[in-house]
């Protein structure tokens, strides 16, 4: 999709407008203040109140997929979705302010960190495999940091079903990460082109490049990177300090054939982890849902705009009470003194009443016979 100048900022009810954080293919992205409860947050916004229905269809989509998978404490949070008053389609998500689109590039990232990352996004995938989506957009700056220093995936825009057929959604992708056969145009998104784009994601992380870039400029266009893709073999990272059980484990993450891959995510997370043993360095945990967890249901072709609904409770009968009829049946059957119910309390109440008014006629008569 192609560059498009950003839009004005939506007023949201309970989010205060603080400034902007970015510009997308076909969303922009603000930060807000949150009222109650009070916490800085991301704002994801679609630029139109009538946006395409293939655009608005990702976005719910979207929407969707990170309420289900968000719980990981490898994916951004998403807290709420809605419509703005100008009619524009918004998902309020955690806030985190850091990236990695540049610092790959900027910095010599050290290889435990790397490790550390490569493990927590296996557990991301291959949650999110489990419950049948694929990403089909993993890169560097796909990963952002929260506030506490953690690594996370991001933007699952273009997320799809695994069980969706190759060709029926719309093709998007980003060369330099994408695996062999989605940049041939053989399928949209597999595990297995995942898992060639996990391994290129830190590939570059370590080589502060994506694996088929060139340093000389103007040779870095995508026709020429597809054809290095199609048609290239592993080259290893140029670090003296990468290990090469390490360069082994992303050789076969990144082959040409999707059969010779990691068959799961998992399965790369895990080789990543028999690295840290071998390099002396603490395991970091592959964190994957229980078996009890079931599987999302996104509706991938809904493209319809939807906001805030009214809550709707289903009783057992529709006759109505009146208000004095509720307030018999509350002192009746909800009050309990001592252990019993009030209903005699109330009876004997009017018994006494009764009396009560009898002896009062009785000594008025009786007064005025004197």
């Amino acid at each position: 999709m192609g560059s498009r100048p950003s839009v004005v900022a939506p007023v949201l009810a309970g989010l205060d407008y603080v400034r902007p954080l970015g510009s997308g293919g076909f969303a922009d992205v603000f930060l807000y203040e949150q009222d109650m409860p009070r916490r800085s947050v991301a704002v994801k916004v679609m630029p139109s109140a009538a946006p395409d229905p293939e655009l608005l269809r990702m976005f719910n989509a979207e929407a969707d997929v990170l309420a289900h998978l968000s719980a990981h404490p490898a994916i951004v949070t998403v807290y709420q979705a809605g419509i703005s008053a100008d009619g524009r389609p918004y998902i309020v998500m955690e806030y985190c302010p850091g990236s990695f689109a540049q610092r790959y590039r900027i910095e010599r990232i050290p290889v435990e960190e790397v490790l550390a990352i490569a493990v927590r996004l296996a557990g991301a995938l291959e949650s999110a495999h489990r419950a049948g989506l694929v990403h089909r957009d993993i890169k560097p700056s796909n990963v952002l940091v929260t506030s506490f220093g953690s690594a996370v995936l991001a933007d699952f825009g273009i997320a799809s079903s695994l069980s969706r057929q190759a060709g029926s959604d719309l093709l998007a992708m980003s060369v330099p990460w994408s695996a062999p056969e989605v940049v041939s145009e053989h399928t949209a998104g597999t595990v297995a082109s995942e898992v060639w784009s996990l391994g290129a994601t830190v590939y570059s992380l370590l080589a502060g490049r994506s694996p088929f870039e060139r340093r000389e400029r103007g040779q870095n266009t995508r026709d020429q990177l597809v054809r290095r893709i199609t048609r290239g073999r592993y080259v290893p990272i140029p670090r003296a300090d990468v290990p090469e059980s390490l360069q082994q484990v992303l050789a076969r993450a990144m082959s040409r054939d999707p059969g010779s891959r990691y068959r799961t995510s998992a399965e790369f997370g895990e080789a990543i982890r028999d690295v840290q043993r071998s390099e002396g360095l603490p395991a970091t945990p592959l964190e994957v849902p229980v078996a009890e967890w079931s599987p999302v249901a996104v509706d991938f072709a809904d493209a319809v705009a939807r906001g805030p609904a009214r809550s709707h409770v289903e009783h057992g009968t529709r006759r109505v009470v009146s208000t004095a009829s509720l307030d018999r049946l509350a002192r009746d059957e909800d009050s309990v003194v001592a252990g019993r119910p009030t209903r005699s309390l109330w009876r004997w109440a009017g018994v006494l009443a009764a009396v009560a008014a009898v002896v009062s006629v009785v000594v008025a008569v009786l007064s005025g016979a004197d």
